[in-house]
């Protein structure tokens, strides 16, 4: 999904939406249709027609992202299946399952979960519910199956501590300090969009009200400690930004690959904004059966340690990390007062508005 030095950069694209229509690829466009009301395959089925299909070509799910590269070899190893990937964002993979339709080449990707209800709604994905269902939140899933997500990030604070004498623990805190802070480019990123959203949950708004996170950013700026520099890997490790919010999983990688002692990541204790990434399964998948036990094995242990190990959460709480892979992660009581999207149409709407009132409160104030 086009994640260039693990920095999220979404745009959120609005669709012309239509109605989903599910089922298994059997033959260009509709013939998923032929399925309806047909029982759903057993796992031992689907693992069998899997291996027979021999492959799995996937879209956005790079190797270096959240350790995919390890649950690809684990597929092929314990399965036969040989995999592709093809790198590219969100809503680059929603458009290849579209306009492919008669001639697909794509079985699954890995999508924003603000994305996920677009998939759907424009009728490209099929539902597969895998038998970790009950274990998956109501918030990560869709009802019937199309989306799931695999693992959350986590807005939080990578801190630089030899810039920083007193890392703050909070939003709060950070601005009664006088400490430097880098969002990165609101106008477009998600992931800076998101930041805002964690800063208005922390002062008291919500995805209908993202004015108190304008109004906590303005103050920032007007105080001098907001910064442009844009927020590279580049620029942490220069020492130019003490601190930057990203997700979890982005902050905990940086810190790993500069210096693990010379970086701290706190989630804010005043508030935060979980989101994640889903799996999508093409409706038009040349290799359906593979793309459902791909699935299968992403929610497994296995594949919940796999993304554990590249710093992303797991999505199910049940699963026994090793040791040594928890300690890559931060611990449970840090997530207290962070809380996932409750209302996705809300914050739809106030992330397209989110531009024009970035540029009018707070552009306007950076020095």
């Amino acid at each position: 999904m086009k994640k260039p030095k693990k920095i999220l950069l979404i745009s959120l694209v609005l669709f012309l939406l239509t109605l989903p229509v599910a089922g298994c690829k059997k033959s260009p466009a509709d013939s998923s249709t032929a399925d309806a009301g047909k029982e759903p395959a057993s796992l031992e089925e689907i693992i069998k027609q899997a291996q027979k299909e021999g492959m799995i070509a996937s879209v956005g799910m790079p190797d270096n992202w959240a350790n995919w590269g390890e649950t690809w070899r684990d597929i092929e190893e314990l399965y036969g299946l040989k995999h592709t990937d093809t790198d590219m964002s969100s809503a680059e993979e929603i458009a290849k399952f579209e306009a492919e339709k008669n001639n697909p080449t794509a079985d699954i990707g890995d999508v924003g979960i603000a994305f996920a209800p677009v998939a759907v709604a424009k009728g490209v994905t099929q539902p597969y519910k895998t038998s970790y269902w009950d274990e998956i939140p109501d918030w990560a899933k869709d009802k019937e199956g199309h989306w799931i997500v695999g693992y959350q990030g986590t807005m939080a604070f990578l801190i630089n501590k030899k810039l920083v004498d007193n890392p703050p623990q909070s939003f709060a805190e950070l601005l009664n300090s006088n400490y430097k802070v880098a969002v990165g480019d609101v106008m477009k990123a998600s992931q800076a969009q998101h930041a805002v959203l964690a800063a208005a949950i922390a002062n008291g708004g919500d995805e209908k009200n993202i004015l108190p996170g304008i109004e906590y950013f303005t103050q920032l700026a007007k105080k001098g400690q907001l910064l442009k520099a844009d927020l590279s890997f580049t620029n942490i490790e220069k020492g130019e930004i003490p601190i930057a919010l990203l997700w979890d999983f982005n902050a905990l990688g940086y810190r790993d690959q500069i210096d693990p002692q010379q970086f701290e990541v706190v989630i804010p204790q005043d508030g935060s904004i979980v989101s994640g990434y889903a799996t999508i399964i093409n409706k038009y998948a040349p290799h359906p059966n593979a793309a459902k036990l791909a699935r299968e094995f992403i929610l497994s242990d296995k594949g919940q340690i796999n993304l554990a190990k590249g710093y992303a959460r797991p999505i199910r709480e049940k699963v026994e990390l090793p040791p040594e892979v928890k300690a890559k992660l931060l611990p449970p009581e840090q997530y207290k007062n962070a809380r996932p999207i409750r209302d996705f149409k809300a914050w739809e709407e106030s992330a397209k508005n989110l531009p024009a009132l970035w540029q009018e409160k707070v552009l306007s104030h950076l020095r």
